[in-house]
């Protein structure tokens, strides 16, 4: 049992159970013992369901797909009844308290999934590290020197070292498939609006999204079925699906037009060794029948760059305000980077946000001609083969944590800013053997032709015995 998720992705063990040739309480029982273990190692649980809460969780569970998996929740843009969501801050550790789950959590319920815990986060989302001073880094089980990337760390790392075969994460500008890229998952992030965020109508004006990283891309296919689809008042609705998500993986994506690229949009150069991964992952593809050439978007990347900022500070201001119900963080309650962005989220004005806003339009409709042209983008998922711990600072000033930001997402942020699907793909490996993600981009809703093709790269270059010791 104990290596039960290291030869079995999420829907192969739901099919043990469905036949009763392994118990959902033994599944459960093992795995629990197993994060318990894994977690002295990486600190990336940071609530472990007990007692009634858990037993609540059971019997909450449905009998759909993932009928008696194990599952954790990120701390961020996901409420579970009865808890709070602390966003990785000390100042919401213990309130508000959700009244009920969030739509997507609800749908996971149904799913067959039960919810054990909470994963580790940053603070507010803000950093593509997980490093939070409320609860402590989360450690990469690849090498404990490294962060598993972030926000949506805690789930990347219990996956990665196979406690768990798939958890929730969360993507405002890259942070479920960063997370995937530095410990060899598979991380899609969905288009805007294709799983509804309520009750809350959206975050980072429609940048945000969620689905999970998981080990098989199946596991997200059928994850994106069971989450899919809109609830009433939704701000934005993604055109449905003509199948379903999980249909699309086992099809051919057919002969694809692929576009590649060497280094960032608006940068002058890229380490060696990721445009090597990049070429060798062009050739790959090459050999499976797509069509690939060089060719870039044409976008403003700086202006991009800086309505996001725009648009993060706004909700960093406005998202405690709200949270806060009336209190006020203390001296220690926020940290200082978090503390910063709010008070300058504070002093934009109206004009400067709508703009932000018509930048992230005007970015989008420049992707979307360019994939009148090309079916995918491919590049790496960040711009740096590894993230040791420390890199990304939330405890000192804006331009510091500025600089470790931005090789973390030149690739990944534009996604979110457009609205469009991104997946990041453990294709590739350092020297001396970590992961590399490869990001694959495609046109707004066009979800399945990315499952497709991931599922096609699975099965000629297979990742999953690949993974780490480190978190055993």
């Amino acid at each position: 049992m104990e290596d039960l998720f290291e030869a079995h992705d999420a829907l192969a063990v739901a099919e043990l159970i469905r036949g009763r040739r392994i118990g959902a309480r033994e599944v459960l029982d093992a795995s629990l013992e197993r994060l318990q273990a894994v977690n002295g190692k990486l600190n990336a649980i940071t609530d472990f369901y007990e007692g009634d809460l858990l037993e609540k969780s059971i019997a909450a569970a449905g009998d759909g797909p993932f009928q008696g998996i194990p599952f954790v929740v990120k701390q961020l843009m996901a409420d579970c009844a009865g808890t709070p969501t602390t966003v990785g801050s000390r100042f919401f550790a213990k309130e508000p308290v959700a009244a009920h789950d969030s739509a997507a959590v609800a749908r996971m319920r149904s799913a067959g999934l039960v919810i054990v815990g909470r994963s580790n986060t940053s603070e507010f989302g803000l950093a593509p590290t997980t490093e939070p001073a409320f609860g402590g880094a989360t450690v990469n089980p690849w090498r404990a020197d490294l962060s598993p990337g972030g926000s949506s760390g805690g789930s990347a790392a219990v996956v990665a070292a196979r406690a768990l075969p798939m958890a929730h994460a969360t993507d405002g500008g890259g942070s479920i498939r960063i997370p995937a890229a530095l410990c060899g998952l598979f991380g899609l992030k969905p288009s805007r609006g294709r799983i509804s965020l309520a009750p809350i109508g959206e975050t980072l004006a429609g940048a945000g999204a969620q689905l999970c990283v998981s080990i098989s891309v199946r596991d997200s296919a059928a994850l994106l079925d069971a989450l899919a689809g809109g609830e009433p008042g939704d701000p934005y609705r993604a055109p449905a699906a003509d199948s379903s998500f999980l249909e699309a993986t086992r099809r051919m994506p057919g002969k694809l037009r692929v576009a590649f690229l060497r280094k960032p949009v608006g940068w002058e150069s890229m380490d060696p060794v990721l445009v090597a991964a990049v070429e060798r992952t062009a050739k790959r593809l090459e050999a499976l029948g797509h069509h690939v050439e060089e060719a870039a978007p044409d976008y403003d990347a700086t202006a991009t760059g800086k309505a996001f900022g725009t648009v993060m500070c706004a909700n960093t201001f406005t998202n405690i305000q709200v949270r806060a119900n009336g209190r006020v963080p203390g001296p220690g309650d926020l940290e200082p980077v978090t503390r910063l962005y709010a008070e300058q989220g504070g002093r934009i004005g109206a004009h400067d946000y709508i703009r932000a806003v018509q930048t992230f339009h005007r970015t989008g409709r420049q992707l979307g001609a360019f994939f009148e042209r090309f079916d995918i983008l491919l590049s790496p998922t960040i711009a740096r083969a590894s993230l040791p711990l420390g890199t990304v600072r939330m405890d000192g000033s804006l331009e510091k944590y500025e600089e470790g930001l931005a090789p973390m997402v030149p690739f990944t942020a534009v996604c979110n800013a457009t609205g469009v699907p991104a997946m990041s793909v453990p294709l590739e490996w350092t020297d001396d053997g970590l992961p590399i993600g490869m990001h694959f981009v495609a046109r707004y809703g066009d979800e399945a032709t990315l499952l497709s093709l991931a599922a096609q790269l699975e099965r000629a270059h297979p990742w999953r015995d690949r993974r780490p010791s480190g978190g055993k």
